[in-house]
């Protein structure tokens, strides 16, 4: 069998060359940039990216929101995609497997966090772009033509989960359901809230069901609750804006997860926990939070934080995802619409993740 242009590549040690979507300043405007993956090493998987989701973190980044962005920047990471090569100490993985990556693609591998299976936590965490590997590259992320990860950081895709529906599993999926499971909302019968329905909170009430609880959804928007109730199958869908539906709801729930980037005050998502409840913020709004000491005190309830997960964790996600049908319900776009796709996605009008057809539109939208 003829040698892959990867193969090759890596028996010569060199970069492997691939396209990418780059933002060039913090304007965010896309536009191809011609980049360069690493030699496929002893541990690494190659993948041919065939499918990446668009975060909400990729619009904060690429306008340099969180002020650390480093240009150019290719985002994306919720990346699907299909095994070309794999190096010769690569246990798990073969060429042809349909494979995913997420936030993470490298870490220090010896920390207690790393060792306990929480490489989310290392203080040498790489994420997947705008971050600094260990040999000094930056690295760049899935609105790419090919990638080159260890492959500890690579997760296999079960054969009912389609790569272009479950690649936002791989950050919108991880983010909501660690804390599901590492805050004892994952028990059926549990009643769980979940503030915001977006590209997170749609897919914590497809969790919160597969798990068997009992799901409300919490909304600044009355013209979700058809969405919500009739389409994602929450149990009940409160209106965050009535005092007389939150006052309804208070103390009934054993947890809220809360997916919310905006600023809002606490307290009154606060009641409506029972004692010893418990609220798990997952999305990041851009100020310091308005949490009165009397909404935690009363009642003994928690208010806490979760980042993404763990490897062992996303693997774990992505296998009862597949088993119990849940994906991100998304809108595939090609290469050419992305700087569109960011325009809508900043005024939230997009149902609810949008996913980029890399594999089929990328290297077209190079060529223009």
């Amino acid at each position: 069998m003829a040698p892959t242009a990867a193969s090759a590549a890596a028996a010569a040690g060199k970069e492997q060359q691939a396209v990418g979507l780059a933002a060039r300043d913090s304007s965010g405007h896309l536009s191809p940039l011609a980049i360069s993956r690493r030699s496929t090493g002893d541990g690494d998987v190659a993948i041919k990216i065939l499918f990446c989701g668009i975060c909400h973190s990729d619009l904060h980044c690429i306008k340099n929101e969180w002020k650390h962005s480093i240009y150019p920047l290719v985002p994306g990471h919720e990346i699907a995609g299909v095994v070309t090569e794999v190096g010769k100490n690569v246990t798990r993985f073969k060429a042809g497997d349909r494979v995913g990556v997420g936030c993470m693609v490298n870490s220090c591998r010896s920390c207690e966090s790393c060792n306990n299976g929480l490489e989310n936590h290392c203080p040498e965490v790489v994420f997947t772009y705008n971050s600094v590997d260990k040999d000094g590259a930056v690295t760049y992320g899935g609105y790419s033509s090919m990638v080159v990860v260890h492959e500890r950081f690579v997760v296999m895709f079960p054969e009912a989960m389609p790569l272009d529906a479950g690649a936002p599993l791989l950050c919108a999926g991880i983010t909501v359901y660690t804390p599901m499971k590492y805050h004892g909302l994952n028990a059926p019968g549990k009643h769980v809230g979940v503030l915001g329905l977006g590209g997170l909170g749609h897919v914590a009430v497809k969790f919160a069901r597969a798990f068997g609880m009992k799901v409300t959804v919490i909304s600044s928007s009355p013209g979700k609750k058809r969405e919500a109730l009739e389409r994602l199958g929450a149990d009940a869908f409160v209106v965050s804006s009535s005092a007389e539906e939150m006052e309804a709801a208070r103390s009934t729930m054993d947890g809220v997860i809360n997916t919310v980037s905006a600023n809002t005050p606490m307290a009154p998502y606060l009641a409506l926990l029972k004692p010893n409840g418990k609220m798990i913020l997952v999305g990041l709004p851009e100020n310091p939070l308005e949490v009165p000491p009397f909404s935690l005190v009363q009642g003994n309830r928690t208010l806490a934080g979760s980042n993404i997960g763990g490897m062992a964790d996303t693997q774990e996600m992505i296998e009862l995802a597949a088993k119990h049908g849940v994906t991100a319900d998304i809108e595939v776009i090609g290469a050419d619409y992305v700087n569109t796709a960011m325009e809508r996605l900043a005024k939230a009008d997009v149902r609810y993740r949008f996913v980029i057809d890399v594999g089929n539109t990328l290297h077209a939208a190079a060529a223009e």
